[in-house]
C-alpha cells in the first residue's frame, strides 16, 4: 500500500487524496431500527377512573405505522441495503407494500455489479451495468444511483455523475455525499463551497472515507483556511473507524504535536495499528523506530514489508541490520514476512 499522506514542509501541494469512491467501498450506511411499540403502553393505574370511551381508542395517543405517506417511507429507506429493507418491510403490510419498489431495485443492483466486474457466471459489460443500475435508481434505491454515478464519471459523463450523486445526497446517503463533495472538487469549474457542505455532512453521518477527505482539505488549506485543530479531529474519527491513511496521518499529528498535544506514546501506537493494516509508509517508519529500540528481528520484519511496498529506503536500513544478524536469524525474518498478513481495513 505505497502512499504519500503526509506533507513535508516544502511539500504541502503534494498532500493530496482524492482518489475517487469504488462501489466496493459502500460501508457504513444508514441502518434501519423499527420502534418498539411495547414503550408507548399508557399507565393502568388510574384506568379505573377514567371514562370507557377513552379507553377504546388507545392507538390515538402514539399514531399507528401504516399511516406514514409512502413517499415519506421512501425517502426514508432509499439509502437501505437489502437486510434492512427485509427488516423494515416486515414491521407491517402496509410499509411491505410500499417498500416493494426499493426490495426490486436491490435485484437490479445486484445484476449491475455482476455486469460491472463479471461475476457470477456473466461476462463484463458495462452498457448492461449502468442499465441495470439506472433501472434501480429509477425505482429509488440510492445505492444503484450512486453506482450509476460511478459508471457515469469513470466514462467521462461528469455532469450525469454529479446530478445521480446529488440526488442519492439529498436523500441522505453517505456515500453519495462523500462523492458529490469530491465531485465539486474536481469538476470545471470547482466548486469549494458545495464540496466542504457535503463532505462536512457525509462525515457527520459517519462515513469513515469523506472523515478521512475533510481531514485532508483542512489539513492542506486546499479549498477552506487551514486548521489542524480540526483536521486532526477527523483524522482521529477515520482513524478510528478502520480508514488505514488516517491511522497514519493521526500518528504524525501525535508524534508532532500539530493539531493536539504531543503525544509519542499514542503515535507511536497508531503508526504500528497503520504497518500492521499494509501501510507501506508506516510500515517503513515502524521499522525504524523498532532498530533504534534495539529490537533487530521486528525492525527486519517491518523493513521488509515496506520495501516489498515500494519504500525502497527501507531495503538500504534492512542491509545494515542484516549484517548484524546471524544467517538463521535473517531466514526467519523472511520466513515471517512471507506469512504475514495485513489486518482487514476500510482502507
Amino acid at each position: 500500500m505505497k502512499q504519500r499522506t503526509w506533507p513535508c514542509r516544502s511539500e504541502g501541494s503534494r498532500f493530496t487524496s482524492l482518489s475517487f469512491l469504488k462501489s466496493q467501498d459502500k460501508e457504513k450506511r444508514t441502518r434501519f431500527s423499527p420502534i418498539n411499540r411495547a414503550t408507548m403502553k399508557s399507565s393502568t393505574s388510574t384506568s379505573s377512573r377514567s371514562s370507557s370511551s377513552s379507553s377504546t381508542s388507545p392507538s390515538n395517543d402514539f399514531g399507528d405505522f401504516s399511516m406514514l405517506p409512502f413517499d415519506i417511507l421512501m425517502k426514508i429507506a432509499a439509502p437501505f441495503s437489502l437486510p434492512n429493507l427485509q427488516a423494515a418491510s416486515s414491521v407491517c403490510k402496509s410499509w411491505r407494500d410500499a417498500l416493494k419498489p426499493l426490495r426490486e431495485s436491490m435485484l437490479f443492483l445486484r445484476w449491475g455489479k455482476k455486469f460491472k466486474h463479471g461475476r457470477g457466471g456473466v461476462r463484463a459489460n458495462l452498457d448492461k451495468a449502468l442499465d441495470s443500475f439506472l433501472k434501480g435508481a429509477a425505482l429509488g434505491s440510492t445505492l444503484a444511483m450512486v453506482d450509476a454515478g460511478l459508471v457515469y464519471w469513470e466514462t467521462g459523463d461528469k455532469e450525469k455523475a454529479v446530478s445521480l450523486y446529488r440526488r442519492a445526497a439529498e436523500l441522505g446517503d453517505a456515500v453519495g455525499q462523500c462523492n458529490l463533495g469530491i465531485s465539486y472538487l474536481q469538476v470545471e469549474p470547482t466548486n469549494p463551497k458545495e464540496a466542504i457542505k457535503w463532505l462536512k455532512q457525509s462525515a457527520e453521518n459517519g462515513y469513515v472515507r469523506a472523515q478521512y477527505q475533510l481531514a485532508l482539505c483542512l489539513h492542506q488549506g486546499r479549498v477552506v483556511q487551514p486548521n489542524m485543530v480540526e483536521a486532526s479531529k477527523w483524522y482521529l474519527k477515520a482513524a478510528e473507524g478502520g480508514y488505514v491513511r488516517a491511522m497514519y496521518n493521526i500518528s504524525r499529528c501525535y508524534l508532532v504535536g500539530e493539531g493536539l498535544h504531543q503525544n509519542r506514546k499514542l503515535g507511536s501506537k497508531w503508526m504500528k495499528r497503520a504497518a500492521d493494516h499494509g501501510h507501506s509508509k508506516a510500515q517503513f517508519e515502524h521499522g525504524l523506530t523498532l532498530f533504534s529500540e534495539g529490537a533487530m528481528l521486528k525492525a527486519v520484519l517491518y523493513l521488509e514489508l515496506a520495501e516489498r511496498g515500494g519504500e525502497t529506503a527501507a531495503g538500504h536500513v534492512k542491509e545494515v541490520i542484516h549484517q548484524q544478524l546471524s544467517a538463521t536469524s535473517r531466514h526467519h525474518a523472511i520466513q515471517q514476512a512471507n506469512n504475514w498478513r495485513a489486518l482487514p481495513a476500510t482502507r
